[in-house]
């Protein structure tokens, strides 16, 4: 499955929830490493996850602190690496559209 596929969204629920595609992508930037113009090829190249996060420049040493459950798992029990990274994104992207502050979600 292609990032970009699910990119927009992403961008849907936020926005349905009164965030933005600026937070959206500060979350993406904070979780990966990535900055606009990478984020902006791998949504050209029609990039999948796998090559997403196995490019990614530095996951955030602070992924460990995302906890909880999403579609039913907790993130952190997640066994596949790459699923439990997806997940991570997904959870970021959840507890934005629930009205979390980014200092929250950033875990800071």
């Amino acid at each position: 499955m292609s990032f970009a596929s699910v990119y927009p969204h992403y961008i849907n629920k936020a926005e349905k929830k009164g965030r933005t595609k600026a937070e959206v992508d500060h979350i993406i930037f904070w979780l990966t490493g990535y900055g606009n113009e990478a984020l902006q090829k791998i949504i050209d190249d029609k990039t999948n996850f796998e090559t997403f996060f196995g490019q990614a420049p530095l996951l955030n040493p602070n992924v460990s602190m995302i906890t909880g459950v999403i579609c039913g798992y907790r993130v952190e029990d997640i066994e596949d690496k790459l699923m439990q990274k997806v997940r991570y994104l997904d959870k970021l992207i959840d507890e934005l559209a629930k009205g979390k502050t980014m200092d929250k979600i950033l875990r800071k």
